[in-house]
């Protein structure tokens, strides 16, 4: 190749890059318009919250999220508390962002006052409940305390809590890496040249998941948001960091930056296509969920990781090109100088130890890591991953939280997040006996597009009256019956009351469907529940399937997702101990487990293959078992790194005061140390060891050797 393309090209590369970070960049404070925190958006269009959701428009005005703004005086509300509630009320109703305001609900212990204002549908909830609650603020007499809750509220603090994953999420992660790399590396630059890999990727990633949300092909929330930004710079940091490897290794060989570059290239391009298309593959498996939050995740994530390769292979080797030896100053590749010795008794180093130890103690050493990691996962006897509630999403502060309790103790905890019952007009009288003779159900009302209120009380034995008798709105032959149910409705007894509700209205209407904020959980938990037991075997096929390939072997890979399977399970384990004994969280939301499968065992396979692909290149050479250990002497360094800035970066999930992003950033740290440190480093190079060529069947490998 001529002298002007080698200089060319790569400038040409880095020049596209850069245009495509200087489109996508500006995107990094704009995914948040694009993306949504409502639970029942992301819930699959069978389930019965969503059909109920989607027909209430038909029985009562269009209206955004209720905010219920609850007022309480310890020792009771005066005459002039009542006042100012009242004129809170007026002035609520006033707002523009507010849609209706209904009267003051007085307390039975005359202790507190409920006030519900439905938003707007186009409302902005979050900016909304802060203005409404910097209202309720100013309007406080002394010693009144107030707050905004219901399920405005309670999303109003989620997002909120996810304000930081824009910014203080990615610097924490950046920060992390750069620390990490600096020091393991010795080379102020080097970093940066990862990193500036890393963040291009980022921004490529982001200006297409953009803009596939924002013409209603993928759903964003923060979740999904928060691990692609996780995902992307830890992935690209070690594709890069194993490309980085090969590089050094080929200037001792090289006298010329391009004979490296195309050296590194031919020997690391197997191994990174290959991690990283088990990985998009893993993650695609998520399209089976029926949670459109999971289903989402599934394509961005693939999209991320498809970038992360993109610019490993192509960014980071046009800038190593460019800076050639200067990458790596003050610690610069001599050409010529010698390779390290990778094994025998002049090997020197942490690796060439750990070699000598699985070469003589092999067994011993894969049967001792084994029963350590069955013995971490037995805490996964302890594990409670059916779902938590609302109000403990968030961690630290909330409003919402602390008001539902408020509320709790002077009404009826489930005012103003009613379960919904849509069923036949013909059956009202005989839905509402069914619906009132529920226990842990308070009242029931019928949606009136006529009442001032919304609804009217339902004529019939066992209701009680007290609305004015308007007439309920129907619709395709159905009302919409509302019941108030006496638990919050994020509680487990709620989720209880509204399985029995839908048992109960079900033998008088079979075709009666039951909504609102606590069916939403319970159907969210439940097809949640579904997709884990479907999706966590199917990863496993698929990913066994691609490791056959690769290795052209069946007992290898076998081997390899028997070690990440026990590795998760010890991860998962050691998280349930310590979410119950040490941060005494509440319990765990299904995805729990099932986003941290899919990220262990596709990136604690993305580390096997890095290993064995580099095992199975030296058995060709030297012998099965001279290949494991030269395999292990060769990588333990580069994926040791690649495992502790992959943990550092999902570490940096945890400033987000969100339950399950912090033990999904839990689980993957500690599982991808677990692996790093123990699977890859000790159990799977012992059980290659042990078994010798027998790894390899049937491929030409597990015939006797003949040195090539």
């Amino acid at each position: 190749m001529s002298r002007f393309l080698r200089i060319a090209l790569p400038a040409l590369v880095i020049v596209v890059w850069l245009a495509v970070a200087s489109v996508g960049g500006p995107f990094f404070g704009k995914i948040s318009e694009v993306s949504t925190n409502d639970q029942t958006s992301f819930l699959p269009a069978s389930a019965d919250a969503t059909k109920v959701q989607e027909r209430a428009s038909e029985f009562r005005q269009a209206s955004g999220a209720p905010a219920i703004v609850v007022l309480s005086r310890d020792t009771g509300l005066t005459e002039a508390d009542q006042e100012t509630a009242s004129s809170l009320a007026r002035d609520l109703g006033r707002r523009g962002d507010v849609q209706g305001v209904s009267p003051v609900i007085p307390s039975d212990d005359g202790e507190a006052d409920e006030i519900v204002a439905t938003l707007t549908q186009d409302a902005d909830t979050g900016d909304a409940v802060d203005a409404i609650r910097a209202e309720v603020d100013d309007a406080l007499p002394s010693g009144v305390q107030g707050y905004v809750t219901g399920p405005a509220g309670f999303t109003a603090d989620l997002t909120a809590a996810f304000a930081g994953i824009d910014g203080l999420l990615l610097g924490v992660a950046l920060a992390a890496v750069f620390v990490i790399l600096v020091i393991v590396y010795r080379s102020p630059l080097l970093p940066v040249l990862v990193l500036g890999t890393a963040t291009f990727a980022l921004c490529a990633s982001i200006l297409v998941v953009w803009w596939l949300a924002a013409v209603g092909i993928v759903t964003v929330n923060g979740q999904v948001q928060g691990i692609l930004s996780i995902l992307v710079i830890g992935a690209a940091t070690d594709y890069a960091l194993l490309y980085t490897a090969r590089f050094r290794e080929a200037l001792r060989d090289h006298r010329t930056g391009w004979g490296a570059t195309k050296t590194a290239l031919r020997g690391s391009l197997e191994p990174i296509l290959a991690s990283g298309g088990t990985v998009i593959v893993g993650v695609l498996c998520l399209l089976l969920s029926d949670l459109n939050s999971n289903k989402a995740l599934g394509p961005v994530a693939a999209i991320g990781i498809a970038f992360s390769l993109l610019a490993a292979l192509t960014l980071l080797p046009a800038l190593l090109l460019a800076f050639r030896r200067a990458a790596f100053w003050p610690l610069r590749p001599a050409y010529g100088s010698a390779h390290p010795v990778l094994t025998g008794p002049d090997a020197r180093g942490l690796w060439a130890r750990v070699g000598r130890l699985v070469a003589r103690r092999s067994r011993t050493v894969w049967i001792v890591c084994t029963v350590g990691l069955l013995a971490m996962g037995t805490g996964l006897v302890g594990l409670e991953a059916d779902g938590v509630p609302q109000s403990d999403l968030v961690l630290g502060s909330s409003q919402a939280r602390d008001g539902q309790q408020v509320l709790a103790d002077h009404f009826p905890g489930g005012s103003g997040s009613p379960a919904q019952v849509i069923g036949a007009a013909s059956k009202t009288d005989e839905l509402a006996d069914a619906i009132t003779a529920v226990d842990g159900v308070d009242s029931v009302a019928v949606a009136s597009k006529d009442s001032p209120s919304g609804t009217t009380t339902p004529p019939g034995p066992g209701v009680s009256a007290g609305a004015a008798a308007w007439a309920p709105t129907e619709s395709r032959g159905d009302v919409l019956l509302e019941a108030t149910l006496s638990d919050p409705a994020d509680s487990d007894s709620a989720e209880h009351t509204v399985r029995d509700l839908r048992t109960a209205v079900e033998r008088v209407d079979p075709d009666a469907i039951v909504g609102g904020v606590t069916a939403t959980a319970v159907d969210t938990d439940d097809t949640g529940i579904r997709d884990r037991t479907i999706i966590i075997p199917v990863v496993l096929v698929v990913i066994l399937l691609i490791l056959m390939l690769l290795l052209r072997s069946v007992v290898a890979p076998l081997v390899l997702i028997g070690s990440v399977i026990v590795s998760f399970a010890a991860a998962l384990g050691v998280g349930a101990l310590v979410f119950d004994h040490v941060f005494h969280f509440p319990g765990a939301d299904p995805s729990v487990p099932l986003y941290s499968f899919v990220f262990l065992v596709a990136l604690g396979v993305d580390y096997n293959i890095f290993l064995m692909t580099r095992v199975r290149e030296e058995a060709l050479r030297h012998g099965p078992r001279e290949g494991v250990l030269r395999g292990l002497g060769v990588t333990g360094g580069v994926i040791t790194s690649a495992g502790v800035v992959l943990a550092a970066t999902f570490a940096a999930l945890g400033v987000i005061p969100i339950l399950f992003l912090v033990q999904i950033a839990f689980v993957v740290a500690f599982g991808v140390l677990l692996d790093t440190i123990v699977v890859r480093s000790l159990l799977v190079p012992a059980l290659a060891y042990d078994l010798g060529r027998r790894a390899w069947w049937p491929s030409r490998l597990s015939r006797p050797f003949r040195r090539m």
